[in-house]
């Protein structure tokens, strides 16, 4: 009754391809930033801030980057760890070679070379595909913590291979408190995502899903498949690294190449699927899914059950509860968790009356 297109006219083609052309979207999309960016940092507390907040922000920004690059261009990667690893140790080395620079500035730089790495690894996408390049990119996995761990010089030769990251400043101003770096990570992330979701709608998005759905086909239509896929892997890279250094300086607070390793690429190839392949949506809800369903199976073990049950049984009953939780909603939605919401989206259209 509320959620209808009644009454809403286009007279131009701009207005009709606008970002939310629907009025309730952009009332709701309004309010959803005011919540983000107001009442979220005056009222929640500084664990959820630096625990829950801040690392769903990031891993949803890399798991955009992997959409991009798996749901939109159609390249299987696992890889995405790797080059978050790059980022985080280019803006680590930017920041201690390069006297005065802006946190930004070396974090767009450190996506920079994220995106160089990932054009370097990303050549093999032009001559095999599927599972085996999924099995080249997950070479890149290792080879990149390898190189970083082996070579001393990107940790400033220090031996004790943990190295501390160095605080955030920008304009001479230091984010310590969580809410400061909770705004900064929004607003970069909000900013990335943005431009994702244009890119999407454009010329760019239209070539990465020709390539996706019949990268032979696209070629005889004039598509350059060298230009758009290592562009795909390019834009892909440079959100992991930036993600990348966001988790080294904001959440971890160290760079260490075990922080980045092949289980951290897996879980993000989890978010976008449970999320929605395809879809920046489903990024932000499959890493919300991932990261705060083992919080809430624990609160509610804790809650039900108290001290009844030993601490080792109660963690092997949440990982078994998690996995199953997953196969099942793959089995009954397997186009994830953004397919979900449009149904919710067109129900909501249609209400009070039936399909």
């Amino acid at each position: 009754m509320f959620y209808r297109e009644t009454g809403q006219f286009f007279t131009t083609y701009g207005q009709d391809r606008q970002l939310l052309p629907l009025r309730q979207d952009r009332i709701g999309m309004a309010i959803l930033l005011f919540v983000a960016a107001v009442v979220v940092p005056l009222t929640a507390s500084d664990y959820w801030l630096s625990a829950i907040l801040i690392p769903w922000l990031i891993l949803s920004l890399v798991a955009l980057g992997q959409n991009i690059l798996m749901g939109y261009a159609g390249q299987l990667s696992l890889g995405s760890a790797g080059f978050m690893a790059v980022g985080a140790f280019a803006c680590y080395n930017f920041i201690l070679r390069v006297p005065g620079i802006p946190f930004v500035v070396a974090v767009a730089l450190s996506g920079l070379c994220a995106a160089a790495v990932g054009i370097l690894f990303g050549l093999p996408s032009l001559r095999i595909r599927g599972l085996y390049l999924a099995v080249a990119t997950l070479a890149s996995q290792f080879f990149i913590v390898w190189a970083l761990d082996k070579f001393g010089w990107f940790k400033n030769y220090d031996t004790s291979g943990v190295v501390t990251a160095q605080q955030i400043v920008i304009f001479g101003h230091k984010f310590v408190a969580p809410g400061e770096k909770y705004l900064l990570i929004l607003v970069i992330v909000g900013a990335l995502a943005l431009a994702a979701k244009n890119m999407a709608r454009g010329s760019t998005g239209r070539a990465w899903m020709a390539v996706r759905d019949m990268d032979v086909a696209a070629e005889a239509m004039g598509l350059s498949l060298l230009r758009t896929k290592l562009q795909a892997f390019a834009i892909s890279s440079f959100y992991c690294g930036v993600g990348g250094a966001l988790f080294a300086f904001a959440y971890l607070q160290t760079v260490e190449p075990s922080a980045f390793n092949i289980e951290l690429s897996f879980r993000i190839l989890f978010m976008v699927i449970i999320g929605g392949i395809g879809t920046i949506l489903g990024s932000f809800l499959g890493a919300a899914f991932i990261l705060l369903m083992p919080v809430f199976l624990n609160v509610a073990f804790h809650t039900f059950l108290g001290k009844a049950i030993d601490a080792s049984i109660a963690s092997a009953l949440e990982q078994v509860i998690f996995g199953v939780l997953i196969i099942t909603f793959l089995i009954v939605e397997p186009l994830g968790l953004a397919r979900l919401w449009q149904l919710t989206k067109e129900r909501l259209r249609l209400w009070p009356f039936r399909h």
